[in-house]
Parts: structure tokens; sequence; C-alpha cells
């Protein structure tokens, strides 16, 4: 069978990647895919965004279903244009992708359905934004309430960071219409993990866990980012935390949805903060929702999947996810982005990517920022590949990535050198 994956970045690459291991699969489409796409075997680029274009061309080539990674397409409703035109496509809705489109529809949601999330207020008037910030301190968390890219979340440590951050959104508009409405809420304390599952409106199915960075920097330091890097399993997620995540979180979200009216198929991702205490009673809080598959955490989750994926996600557009299992290895993975010059203000692209380790069974390279320029491989955005590695424990598959980082080479590349820093003293323990 022939299946299409739209977006472009790394998680597409990775989902892709994995589709085309089945022997079922003949061919995956990347729509637009990157230069890592252009150059993975079975896998294909086609340069369309369109979502009418989109449709017709799984029309054309008989395509069995289709993948959606990325958030805008699916805010846009891409997934609602699919199936009005009968065709077989795994993802949210428009109306139930608010979940990720808007911060203040999934915090009112959260509320309206005793989901733990931080106590918050949503302001477009910088006058009272600043107000509330003055009155509440910090540190706090400013949020663009519409997608941002990653960009639009500011944890102040500093009232006047908080209020620079209302100049910026409110008042500068540099995040446009997404930031023409912003969330403000407390700054939670704890430890973040990624939760993901899969739904198709009835049936649950769990991903590997996993726990992204941040930051720019070592140590959790410098600006928020789209992610830097990842590793799964997350060792803070525990079988009793994981079974409390599936009790307090997601089975509350997804019947929250049908109760509104807005079932829920797709991906579903809940962003966690894990505060300190003993599993039964330690504190569980979401710090948002997305409607797909995180990035960077999906390059490390794909490496780790040893089950035919595209059967499974065949189960899950046709509404029998009871019937799948995934296979996990039971090594780690751990996935290192090397960024473009500048990320993540305004990233420099066009530079020539001159080197790249070779592709292993335990070591892969996902593009997301590269093009292919007349045979060329050359940055095109801020994140531009996630090495990411397999070992037999954090620290080796720490080691095996970082190994494999140093053979990148392009002018300005930057990366973290303390991906799974959290979880190595729990390993020495």
């Amino acid at each position: 069978m022939k299946l299409l994956v739209i977006g472009g970045g790394g998680r597409e690459h990775a989902i892709a990647w994995r589709l085309a291991q089945s022997e079922r699969v003949e061919k995956v489409f990347v729509a637009p895919g990157n230069g890592g796409t252009a150059t993975t075997e079975l896998l294909e680029n086609i340069a369309l965004t369109d979502h009418n274009a989109l449709v017709d061309f799984a029309k054309r080539e008989a395509i069995a279903y289709t993948v959606v990674g990325p958030e805008a397409p699916l805010a846009a409703g891409i997934v609602d244009a699919f199936r009005a035109a009968g065709l077989k496509i795994f993802g949210p809705t428009r109306q139930a992708a608010q979940l990720e489109s808007s911060k203040d529809y999934a915090k009112a949601f959260m509320m309206r359905h005793n989901i733990p999330t931080a106590a918050y207020q949503t302001f477009t008037d910088p006058a009272k934004a600043k107000a509330y910030i003055e009155a509440q301190g910090a540190p706090i968390v400013v949020k663009a309430d519409g997608l941002a890219a990653g960009k639009g979340v500011v944890v102040a440590e500093t009232q006047q960071e908080a209020l620079d951050a209302i100049d910026n959104m409110l008042g500068g508009g540099t995040l446009g219409e997404a930031g023409a409405r912003v969330v403000i809420e407390e700054c939670l304390v704890g430890e973040e993990a990624s939760f993901m599952v899969m739904c198709d409106d009835q049936q649950v199915l769990a991903m590997a866990t996993s726990q992204d960075h941040k930051r720019l920097l070592d140590n959790d330091q410098g600006p928020n980012t789209g992610g830097m890097g990842a590793y799964s399993p997350a060792p803070i997620v525990t079988p009793a935390l994981h079974n409390r995540i599936m009790r307090e979180v997601i089975q509350p979200t997804l019947q929250g949805m049908a109760k509104d009216g807005i079932p829920y198929t797709g991906f579903l991702y809940a962003g966690l903060m894990i505060g300190d205490g003993p599993d039964a009673t330690r504190p569980i809080k979401v710090l948002e929702y997305n409607c797909r598959m995180g990035d960077p955490e999906t390059q490390p989750i794909m490496m780790r999947i040893k089950s035919d994926l595209a059967t499974v996600f065949e189960h899950a557009v046709n509404g029998s996810l009871e019937d799948a299992v995934i296979e996990w290895d039971r090594r780690t993975a751990l996935g290192v982005v090397v960024a473009a010059h500048n990320y993540p203000a305004t990233p420099r692209t066009g530079d020539v990517i001159s080197a790249l380790p070779q592709n292993t069974d335990t070591c892969r390279v996902f593009h997301a920022g590269t093009a292919l320029d007349n045979g060329t491989l050359k940055t095109t955005g801020g994140r531009v590949l996630c090495v990411t590695a397999l070992g037999e424990s954090v620290k080796r598959a720490q080691e095996a990535a970082y190994q494999a980082v140093h053979h990148v080479q392009f002018d300005g590349r930057q990366y973290r050198s303390d991906i799974g820093w959290r979880a190595l003293p729990r390993e020495a323990e």
C-alpha cells in the first residue's frame, strides 16, 4: 500500500521512515518533506501543501491512509477536508485541534472538566495583563494563545521579563495573530514529561514515555525553543504514575471532548509537570496539550518501535485500535537536536551541510530544516537535524548520540551537550 505523511520536519521524517519499514508499504509520500525524506529509501517528497491539492493527490494515488504530523494543517481543518472526500486520515478535526491551537480554549476545557492544571487568566488588554503580573509577581508564565511554532511561551523568572513578554506579544505583535491574546499562568515546579497516546474516539493506545528539553542551553538555561533533544523512556514516569496519568488526565480529556460533542481521534500529547513526593500522591498537572506527536520526542520513540507501525495506524483509522499492539525496544533512545546559527531568534539559513554521520541500525539522523539545492544539502530552518541513537542505558545512548553529532558539519551549528541529564542520577541509583 501507499501512504501519505503531511509535514516537513524531523517528526515527519521519523514517522515516514518507520512506516516504510513495513513489508506491506510500497511507498510513503511526504508533503512537502525535507532533504532527509528526499534521500531516504521508499520515501518520496511531493511539493504540495494546499488541502484540495492533497485530497486530489490522495485520490489519484489511491493512498491507503494519511498521517498528519504538524499542528498547522490540523488547525486549518485538513482532517475535515479529507473526511469530507471519503479519505482515511489520522488526526483530530479542526474543532478538536483547538486543544492545541488555542491555549485559552484548552485551559477553559481543563477547568470545566476538572483536569489538573495551573491557575491562569486570559488577556487581550496589555494594561490589564501587566497589572495582573504585578499583582502575582514572578516567576510567572506568559503564553501566546495561538500557534507560535514553539516560540509562544515565556517562563519569566523576573517580573520585568513577564512585562517585556506582554509588550512583545500584545504590544509589539511579534507573534501576529497568535499573540493577540495571552494566557498568564502560575509557574509550576517539578519535572516535565511528555505523555502521548493514539486515539480513535473510543479506544486509547499509549505510546512510550519521553522527556523533552525545551531550553536552548545546558542545565535548562536560555530561551524556550521547540525542543533541543529528547529521550525515551522517561524514568520519571513509573508504572504507578503511568496508570495515574491515564486515569487522571488522558481518560478525562477524551471523556470531556465527547461530552462537549467533539469526539477526539488522532494523537493526543499531554505535556506534564510532575511534582515531588511518592508516586501515589505526587502532583501531576497539564502544562499544555498538543494534537500531534511532539518533536523531537517522536524521533526517539520511532527508534524504539519494533512492531509494524503501518498496521497500528491502519487499526487507528478503521476504529479498531483495541486490536493494535506496539512492541517496544527495551533500550533507551536519545536524540540531540543540531540547530542553526541564532536559533531560536532569527535562525540563519542556507548553510551547506558538508558532513553527516552514517545511518546505522542503532543511530539515525532525522532531518528537519534541510533541503536539497541542486544536489547540495543546505539548512532551511532553526532546528536542522535530530541525531538519534539507541543504547543499553541512558548514558550509553547519550554517548552514542554525541559521538555521531560530532560528525555533523555546517557553519553555525549549535546543540546542547547534556540531553538526558535528568535521567542519569536515577539510572545511577
